[in-house]
């Protein structure tokens, strides 16, 4: 399956950083990186803080600063004048927003994976309350806890993220899958992403026709209201595109850092 991603341009290609979204971790990305380092790319996949193997609990992290410090940081880490491509799954692209305009020098792509891609016009958090009614199902809410949080239910998991992806990937999350939070009344205390910074970033955004999640029609509904460098699509791919479209995922990455790094 390697052989279908594109080798690395250079030896000095800007490295890949790959964000999860809420609940996840780094090693969601764990087929997409393993096939990105095969064909010489430089891959970076952090868990945020409280998620993963990351050690604070979510109460640990009351804000969404707090909550992607350890992305910031890595993108500051970045050695010399080297800039990375940021990829959002899901929560994951207000993350990769949020570095584009604390860091735009560092960010030669931002690409968002059926993910929440804000505009520079709405509040940040619009995309996120405009999204089309989910139900819950069997997952655990607590409006109450700072900040508000969710425990995904593994009913939901199965049947609206991980309904294309392969039974043992969907077993791993259920391990390994922690409480999180969408941090919405936080973000909404923060001014909207400006044109000058987050705006200029260059975007990609990767279309996955199955999502139950956020759906295809959302999906553009987003890149409609931010105008990007260009959509690639997956149409097989379910909301979680690394594990049910791995190969797929890691060759329109791979496609993007040799384009734009």
């Amino acid at each position: 399956m390697t052989s279908t991603v594109p080798a690395a341009a250079t030896a000095t290609a800007s490295r890949l950083i790959l964000v999860h979204g809420a609940g996840h971790g780094g090693w969601c990305w764990y087929r997409v990186a393993t096939m990105l380092r095969a064909a010489g790319h430089r891959v970076h996949a952090p868990d945020l803080a409280a998620s993963g193997a990351d050690a604070r609990r979510l109460r640990d992290a009351p804000t969404f600063a707090d909550y992607s410090r350890p992305l910031l940081d890595a993108v500051r880490a970045l050695p010399g004048g080297e800039r990375a491509v940021l990829v959002g799954h899901s929560l994951g692209g207000m993350s990769v927003a949020l570095a584009a305009e604390e860091l735009p020098e560092r960010v030669a792509a931002a690409v968002f994976v059926a993910a929440f891609m804000p505009d520079c016009a709405s509040p940040r958090p619009s995309v996120i309350d405009k999204l089309p009614w989910l139900d819950w199902m069997d997952s655990v809410r607590d409006e109450e806890h700072a900040p508000p949080s969710v425990k995904l239910g593994p009913e939901l998991m199965r049947r609206k993220f991980y309904q294309l992806s392969p039974e043992e990937d969907f077993t791993l999350a259920q391990s390994l899958v922690r409480m999180g939070s969408s941090y919405v009344d936080d973000m909404r205390r923060r001014p909207p992403f400006s044109e000058a910074r987050y705006g200029a970033a260059r975007k990609v955004y990767v279309v996955c026709g199955e999502d139950l999640a956020i759906v295809e029609a959302y999906q553009r509904r987003m890149i409609a209201d931010c105008p990007v460098e260009e959509v690639r699509e997956i149409a097989g791919a379910d909301h979680m595109a690394m594990f049910s479209a791995p190969a797929a995922l890691a060759g329109h990455l791979a496609d993007v850092a040799n384009t734009y790094a």
